[in-house]
Parts: C-alpha cells; sequence; structure tokens
C-alpha cells in the first residue's frame, strides 16, 4: 500500500532557503522531504489512487486561495521535538483546507491537534533545536497559496509530488 501525503507547498525562493537551512543545521531527513504545510500526514491508501485524487479535485474546486504570511518560530517541545516557522496570516483557511481535506478517503485521526506549520528541525538534539529556533526567529515571507498537492512516499527518493489540485472556489 503506497504512503501518501497532503500539503501546501512553499515557494521558492523561500522552499529551498529553509530546506537548505534544515539539512545544515543536522536535520540530514530535509533532503527527502519538500518544505511544505502539512495537510493530511503520512497516511498508508489502497493501492488505487484514483478515489483519493477525485477528493481532492472536488475538494480543491470548493476553496478559493488564500494569502498565507510566515513569520518567526516555534516548538513544540516538550511534547515533540520539532521546531518551526510559524503561520500569521493564513492559519483558519489551513484548518479548513487540512478538515475538508481530511475527510472522505482520508478520514484520519491525527496523533496531535491540527496547527499549521513549517517544519525546521526535528529529531535533533535540543542544542540544534535551539539553534533553530533562535537563527530563524526573523525568518518571514508572504505568498498565496492558489494549490496543494498530493506526495507519494518513494523509499529511495523521498517524498515525490504526484499532482496538483488548483483551489478555484467555484
Amino acid at each position: 500500500m503506497p504512503t501518501i501525503g497532503v500539503a501546501v507547498a512553499i515557494p521558492e525562493p523561500w522552499a529551498t532557503q529553509l530546506q537548505d537551512y534544515r539539512t545544515a543545521v543536522g536535520d540530514t531527513t530535509a533532503t527527502m522531504i519538500p518544505t511544505h504545510i502539512t495537510l493530511v500526514p503520512p497516511t498508508e491508501v489502497d493501492d488505487d489512487l484514483g478515489v483519493v485524487e477525485e477528493h481532492l479535485h472536488a475538494t480543491a474546486a470548493r476553496l478559493e486561495p488564500f494569502d498565507v504570511h510566515l513569520r518567526g518560530t516555534g516548538t513544540f517541545r516538550p511534547v515533540s521535538p520539532v521546531v518551526f516557522v510559524s503561520l500569521v496570516e493564513g492559519i483558519s483557511q489551513c484548518e479548513q483546507l487540512a478538515q475538508a481535506v481530511r475527510r472522505g478517503p482520508l478520514d484520519v485521526d491525527l496523533d496531535y491537534p491540527y496547527h499549521p506549520h513549517v517544519t525546521v528541525a526535528h529529531h535533533l538534539p535540543d542544542d540544534r533545536l535551539d539553534q533553530a529556533f533562535v537563527e530563524l526567529a526573523g525568518f518571514e515571507c508572504q505568498f498565496t497559496v492558489a494549490d496543494f498537492h498530493l506526495y507519494v512516499h518513494d523509499d529511495v527518493l523521498g517524498w515525490q509530488a504526484s499532482q496538483d489540485f488548483t483551489l478555484s472556489g467555484s
């Protein structure tokens, strides 16, 4: 069974900037994970992705594009060893999009309450997590979310975008 995820991709140049930072701070998993805001965490699905793709197309057709503003850092410690870049605009739209996507064939239980964010350090020693928290505290960017993506996990290549879904709001 394939493992999929659904996410909003962070656009360039910020995607590469954050991914390069994540790698430089020692998070080697970053090379196999595109920079993103998760909507559906890694989930095993039936071999036929057609039902999932149909659901995602229908969801995208109902929702309109929205703006996201990323600024500063946050952490899930001590619950989870994660440092992230925070959303200061677009939080409720990401929550609504995630809730709409996680229905039907993607009705999955979450381990934690949904909190949109962009991971920049994960499962690292505390000093590296502290470093990321401080060094990216001044990070800021803004962009419009006009689509989201279905990713399929490949054991060799990591997470690969398989299809894009345009938010058309019709």
